[in-house]
């Protein structure tokens, strides 16, 4: 059984939780997403949103992170049990994101991805896509992020 084939639509993939700090808030925000209600708490208190938030690019860098951190623990179980991982290969991109609630400091983000569909490529023989849901969840049990995703793979 290769990697591409342990895929199983349907299933939701467990990335783990992340906490938003104050410090990476603002730091992250200076660099990509420089507006007030992410850069400045007292500037933040008196926007739309009442308090220092993530940017939505920052919680969905988060997942890739977490994306990542799992594919490469997944690699390692899938080799202890003798099989052949799949190489990932590029993403042809996200659809249908939506940034839902804010994303406070101090707020924890746990993240999830169901596999929804898999198909060989007749294009590339010896690729498959992997096409998925992602949400991401606060502690209080809201939806915060949520979009589709897909991966190719190699078969």
């Amino acid at each position: 059984m290769s990697g591409f084939d342990a895929y199983e639509i349907g299933k939701r993939q467990d990335f783990g939780s992340h906490t938003f700090t104050a410090e990476e808030i603002i730091a992250f925000a200076k660099k990509y997403d420089p507006q007030s209600f992410h850069l400045d708490a007292e500037a933040a208190r008196d926007s739309l949103y009442g308090g220092l938030c993530a940017s939505g690019w920052h919680t969905t860098a988060i997942w890739m992170k977490k994306n990542l951190e799992h594919r490469d623990a997944w690699t390692a179980q899938l080799k202890a049990e003798g099989k052949v991982p799949s190489v990932m290969g590029p993403s042809p991109g996200i659809t249908n994101l939506k940034w839902l609630r804010p994303v406070f400091a101090g707020d924890s983000v746990h993240y999830f991805t169901t596999i929804t569909s898999k198909r060989k490529l007749r294009s590339k023989p010896l690729w498959g896509i992997i096409e998925g849901h992602t949400e991401g969840i606060n502690q209080n049990g809201d939806k915060v992020v949520c979009f589709d995703n897909a991966v190719l793979e190699s078969l």
